[in-house]
């Protein structure tokens, strides 16, 4: 069995789904679990109805919902009601919310469910008009269980026994929504950003699948962003390891979470385009892929505030560095990247919620600094733990150049080496990587 995830473009319109269907149809002998994204820009406007419930605009965001959905199933030539309880039921949740005045994240769960839940409908009904024998799914249904962190739930790890022995006695091809699940109490959650992958995934592993394919609209992961570098290499082959580190510093094709579950199971990630289905696209795996490029792409993530801390008087002082992670846990703050000494640390962060309330907190022992309108760049590749010389390389290219170097972190993993710049100059910095390591 292989798990087929299709993104919001790959479902975005009529001549879109058709071509999905086309592909899983000619994935029937593998017999494909399918997991589907909402059409492509619904879950923004499922957000911002969410948001105008009390306002004038709510009627008019709720009815160009409706006419995408309208137009994909008149084009199709699919029964015309087939979405109708869903806009009954998407009409009622926004009257309950004008009336009651809730808009907490449970009822933003609540609103952005309703993509998927329409678009597995459309494949669904797609799939069996071209002689597929196909249903869909809500998540839970199948055992999708998770907690109650609404707008980042986890799978709870019953979910996985559930899910196995559900879809092992299905007679169809399931179409199943991603990226929400329920919790025991039956209250809808999502899983946050990227979370159709993480569906997948978890899924995937659930079943012990032979491989997940995540199917998107680019022929894969890239040497770097072809937005940045034109001639951005499509990567065949590349670890877990690798993946992750370059999903978490920018690389947008796969979220970070939708890694971990198929690594526990070694089970292989393929990235795929759907608009170029024989395209090789990219295979994740578990271990380190030979290669005889040393380093396998330059990644960056831009709009990252640089955050300096500095207390002289905690020298010799155990709990210095406690202090401050207690501030940033006090406040949920993730952290992406950190370069410490005795008495200073730096560290980045890539939102600025509650940056007035942290740095109060911190000055009360150390002096603080800010800096906005960082990126961060990251040099990747498994081979670089046995490459001596290459920091040398990385930071004379930089200083050849002109681009100045604000902080530098390198993992204790050695396969990455991670560096903070000017937002003005990131483009610049992966330009000249690129060329130091590819040639171009």
């Amino acid at each position: 069995m292989i798990i087929m995830k299709f993104g919001g473009t790959s479902v975005g319109s009529a001549d879109r789904i058709r071509n999905t269907c086309n592909i899983i149809k000619s994935n029937l002998k593998r017999k494909p679990i399918i997991v589907v994204s909402a059409v492509a820009k619904i879950t923004d406007g499922l957000i911002r109805l969410a948001k105008e419930c009390s306002t004038d605009h709510a009627a008019e965001t709720l009815k160009l919902i409706g006419e995408t959905h309208d137009k994909i199933i008149g084009e199709l030539r699919l029964d015309r009601r087939l979405l109708e309880q869903d806009f009954r039921d998407l009409r009622q949740l926004a009257d309950e919310t004008l009336k009651n005045r809730n808009n907490d994240e449970k009822t933003m769960d609540h609103f952005q469910s309703f993509g998927e839940q329409m678009s597995s409908k459309i494949v669904a009904a797609q799939l069996s008009k071209i002689g597929v024998k196909a249903k869909s799914f809500d998540s839970w249904e199948l055992g999708f269980l998770t907690d109650s962190e609404f707008g980042n739930a986890e799978p709870l790890d019953v979910a996985y026994a559930s899910l196995k022995g559900k879809i092992k006695k299905l007679s169809v091809v399931p179409v199943v929504t991603g990226f929400i699940g329920k919790t025991e109490e039956g209250e809808i959650t999502t899983l946050g950003r990227g979370g159709s992958d993480f569906s997948a995934a978890v899924i995937g592993a659930a079943i012990d699948a032979e491989e997940i394919q995540i199917w998107t609209d680019v022929d894969g992961m890239m040497s770097t962003d072809p937005k940045i570098v034109p001639r951005a290499r499509t990567l065949y082959a590349v670890s877990f390891a690798e993946a992750s580190e370059l999903a978490y510093f920018g690389a947008k094709v796969l979220h970070p979470k939708t890694i971990l579950p198929a690594m526990k199971k070694n089970i292989p990630v393929r990235v795929l385009n759907s608009f170029n289905p024989k395209g090789k696209g990219t295979t994740i795996v578990n271990k380190a892929v030979k290669s005889k490029e040393t380093v396998k792409a330059i990644a960056c993530k831009n709009n990252t505030t640089l955050i300096s801390v500095d207390s002289s008087r905690m020298l010799g002082s155990h709990g210095f560095m406690a202090r401050i992670f207690y501030i940033f846990d006090k406040f949920r703050k993730s952290i992406d990247v950190i370069s410490t000494s005795e008495v200073s640390v730096s560290l980045t962060l890539d939102d600025d919620e509650d940056i007035d309330d942290i740095v109060k907190e911190l000055r009360e022992f150390s002096s603080v600094e800010i800096s906005k309108n960082k990126s961060i760049v990251c040099v990747v590749g498994e081979g670089m733990r046995h490459m001596t010389g290459l920091a040398g390389r990385t930071f004379t290219a930089m200083g050849k150049n002109n681009i100045n170097i604000e902080m530098i972190s390198q993992g204790a993993s050695e396969i990455n080496i991670t560096f903070i710049v000017d937002s003005k100059d990131a483009a610049k910095a992966v330009q000249v990587l690129h060329r130091e390591y590819f040639g171009d």
